[in-house]
């Protein structure tokens, strides 16, 4: 079953954020744009290049209202560690949610059962805590930052302009289409 337009599963998860250790859950999120980011495993390989490409975008996406949570099944206290052994994942300024029961990973969908691990799944949430973009890939093929912030960029212009839809590629600025039968198969 498709994940869009769904709400995301309550859940409270223990956090490393900013040097201290919080619990984030689902009330934490409702009221503003979010996206959450899951990886298998810190200390790996691909992991670390996504989440510094997403660190990296981290202030745009918080200037467009936007939190970033990026989920694992390892626990804060691994987060932690991590962050204070690579150079990589010491840019990150965002919530690490810690994922050990894997109540968010199942909860969107993305848990692989027999290794206790996440797919590399991106899903923007909008204020209502519903689902307007799922992302999802397998182990080894790394995502970008730089097309997540077009889509929440697509979602956030969508959802504030009843009626209009962006097109492939669109960006902030580009026109978008209103449909109706005046463009049907002049596109």
């Amino acid at each position: 079953m498709s994940k869009i337009n769904q709400q995301i599963p309550e859940f409270t998860v223990e956090a490393f954020h900013q040097g201290a250790f919080k619990k984030v859950s689902k009330k934490d999120v409702l009221g503003k744009w979010s996206v959450f980011v899951f990886y298998p495993a810190d200390f790996t390989f691909v992991c670390p290049t996504e989440l510094g490409d997403v660190a990296d975008h981290y202030d745009e996406l918080q200037k467009m209202g936007v939190e970033v949570y990026s989920v694992s099944t390892d626990t804060h206290f691994v987060h932690k560690a991590w962050h204070e052994a690579s150079d990589t994942i010491k840019k990150i300024n965002f919530p690490m949610l810690g994922d050990p029961a894997g109540v968010l990973s199942r909860g969107f969908d993305v848990m692989i059962e027999e290794a206790g691990q996440a797919l590399r799944g991106t899903f923007v949430v909008n204020p209502e805590g519903l689902i307007k973009t799922a992302e999802i890939h397998d182990l080894g093929i790394g995502r970008s930052a730089e097309e997540l912030v077009r889509k929440v960029q697509a979602a956030q212009y969508v959802a504030q302009n009843d009626g209009e839809v962006c097109p492939a590629k669109w960006k902030p600025g580009v026109k978008t289409l209103k449909p109706g039968l005046d463009l049907v198969g002049k596109i």
